[in-house]
């Protein structure tokens, strides 16, 4: 169930970009989001992966830089930087997964917005729906970047001193269970949507069923069926 006041902190355009070469982007609101982020788009460099948030006129702009592909989401200010931060970890788990094997580096411009655009818009949907899960996702994947970064100072600084690195073995285990509790938790998150999914269906079909039920049984009265 959403918070109180959720329905200002909306997730309201969302975008994926080959470079500066947009590939499917989706929103259900007027405004001039996509010219924002065209043009904040041509400021970026793609040398290596990183973050950045844009904030204009009460919305922030969040970019993830991943690979030569920018993913990115615009959003109210009161969403904050949570979770359009998970929102872009997802799309770019959902993007890299569908189009693998090199259909994505070929693809023109905008030309994925039919086939990319509605999962965009359901994962917005989702994340203003349940941003406390989201807050959970993004703490444990936190504390395993945490470790993971703990890790590579003591390995730098055991390689450094020539010391054994065996006392790294339990930080390692550590890693290894964050790790698969993130992806517990990332599973969980998928499977729930997907039940949503199929509830929204079963009371779609339910309802046309019962029109088509009705329209029979009015044919009939007027008929005088038997």
């Amino acid at each position: 169930m959403a918070r109180q006041g959720a329905e200002s902190e909306k997730l309201i355009y969302a975008m994926v970009a080959r470079g500066t070469a947009v590939l499917a982007e989706q929103t259900s609101y007027e405004g001039n989001f996509r010219d924002i982020a065209a043009q904040c788009l041509q400021r970026l460099t793609f040398a290596r992966d990183d973050r950045f948030t844009y904030a204009c006129d009460g919305h922030t702009f969040t970019f993830l830089i991943h690979q030569g592909y920018a993913y990115c989401v615009a959003a109210t200010e009161a969403a904050g930087r949570e979770i359009p931060l998970v929102f872009l970890e997802m799309i770019k788990d959902d993007f890299n997964k569908r189009y693998t094997g090199g259909k994505a580096a070929t693809a023109a411009a905008n030309s994925l917005s039919r086939d990319f655009g509605p999962r965009l818009k359901e994962q917005m949907q989702y994340c203003m729906d349940h941003p406390e899960e989201l807050s959970r996702l993004s703490k444990v994947k936190a504390q395993v970047c945490e470790v993971k970064g703990i890790m590579i100072k003591n390995i730098d600084n055991a390689i450094h001193r020539g010391v054994q690195i065996d006392g790294l073995v339990t930080s390692a285990e550590l890693l290894h269970e964050q790790a698969n509790e993130f992806r517990q938790e990332g599973t969980r998150i998928r499977r729930k949507m997907w039940f949503e999914n199929m509830k929204v269906k079963l009371i779609v079909l339910g309802i046309i069923a019962a029109l088509i039920l009705i329209i029979v049984l009015s044919v009939c009265v007027g008929h005088k069926c038997t």
